[in-house]
């Protein structure tokens, strides 16, 4: 996890904005396990001083939302790596010998043990299986139990840091009851690891979360990306938008039964970011459609209210998404999200470091969009405009 070029090499001068940028947001996909190459996403941009104005997050991505906004800067990246190293610390094999088919069988053997064992730091079997609990006990719902969680943010995470509202935060879960996405938003309620461990309760692996008097499931039920929360905001700022997703949309077509099963976790996973930008662009094109009309009628045919709709329309803001989505290797197959091998925390974190690196040498992307143009959406991985 070690940095592969200091600070000093990084192609961002420390402390760098583009013009007209009022925001850094940094936007956290779920994906279990996948989830280190968020933190080596986290360390490229913290050498660069792009430290994110706001961050929100869905799952694992809820986890290193907290992580980040819940520490001054200084520490943000050395509580990262204190809770990836510390929920992959269980050894696997002494030595996995070279080639795909063995890396296969050692991950495959870390996916069973997570199964079979938890997670340290993370979760733990219930001591009766769900199976053989009566209906409403506490061990009825859930396969793990996430009181390890709760231990571990509390220790790594300062609520009071994020409540203070100094970076914008939100996290995402499902009302279970109704079925609707919730967001909790520090800067609608005070937050508290409760909301961070509902985003992240999947079930029926780990158990529902109450807060208040509902109960919540992960947000990755209904919407892996937080992203819409961010481009529903009326507060009119410029933002550059680093979305990190962990599961692509697109892939290969499958060719036996386990990559089915891969694939099919890929569809269902992967963030909606192309249908969230064509209805935000859609929007954007009927909103300036619209204001150009208002500016044609006279002032005094307008109404209060139009002529406050005419101002909000003049102000639109412009949106730059660079999109971070990791690509995964050869060896790995549909257990991806839940193998917590120390080795693929480290090549996760590696690849998500990398992609960052190489994203932010591309000056031009981080330019915001010319004034009145929207949105604009760039992938390291797919080198053109989307």
């Amino acid at each position: 996890m070690d940095a592969a070029s200091p600070a000093s090499r990084s192609a961002v001068p420390p402390g760098w904005r583009p013009d007209r940028c009022d925001r850094v947001a940094l936007v956290l996909q779920g994906g279990g396990a996948l989830g280190a190459y968020q933190g080596g996403v986290y360390e490229a941009l913290h050498e660069a001083g792009l430290e994110p104005d706001w961050v929100s997050g869905v799952s694992i991505g809820a986890i290193n939302a907290a992580i980040i906004a819940g520490n001054p800067p200084d520490r943000r990246l050395e509580n990262l790596r204190t809770f990836w190293e510390r929920i992959t610390e269980r050894k696997v094999w002494a030595y996995t010998p070279d080639g795909d088919i063995f890396r296969q069988m050692r991950n495959a053997n870390s996916a069973f043990l997570t199964y079979l064992l938890g997670q340290p730091g993370f979760f733990k079997p219930h001591l009766t299986n769900p199976f053989f609990s009566p209906a409403g006990a506490r061990t009825a719902t859930s396969f793990y139990d996430m009181s390890p969680l709760a231990e571990t943010l509390a220790e790594l995470v300062d609520f009071s840091l994020i409540n203070k509202q100094r970076m914008r935060f939100a996290v995402g879960a499902v009302n279970i009851l109704t079925g609707n996405f919730t967001y909790f938003d520090n800067a609608h309620e005070e937050i508290s690891a409760e909301h961070i461990m509902a985003s992240g309760a999947l079930p029926p692996t780990l158990p529902m979360q109450k807060i208040g008097t509902d109960f919540y499931w992960d947000g990755g039920l209904v919407s892996n990306t937080p992203l819409q929360h961010l481009l529903d905001q009326s507060d009119h700022l410029n933002s550059l938008v680093f979305q990190v997703d962990l599961f692509s949309a697109r892939g290969s077509l499958p060719r036996d039964i386990f990559d089915v099963f891969s694939r099919q976790k890929d569809i269902m996973n992967s963030s909606r970011t192309r249908y969230n930008t064509d209805v935000y662009r859609q929007l954007h094109e009927w909103k300036s459609r619209l204001q150009a009309v208002l500016e044609k009628v006279p002032d005094e045919l307008l109404t209060d209210e139009e002529r406050y709709l005419r101002h909000q329309l003049s102000d639109m803001p412009e949106i730059t998404i660079l999109q971070l989505i990791y690509q995964q290797t050869a060896y790995e197959g549909a257990a991806r999200d839940y193998e917590f091998s120390g080795t693929s925390m480290r090549e996760h974190w590696s690849s998500g470091y990398d992609d960052t690196r190489r994203t932010l040498k591309q000056r031009e992307w981080l330019e915001m969009p010319p004034p009145g143009a929207g949105i604009v959406v760039h992938d390291v991985h797919h080198k053109r405009a989307l």
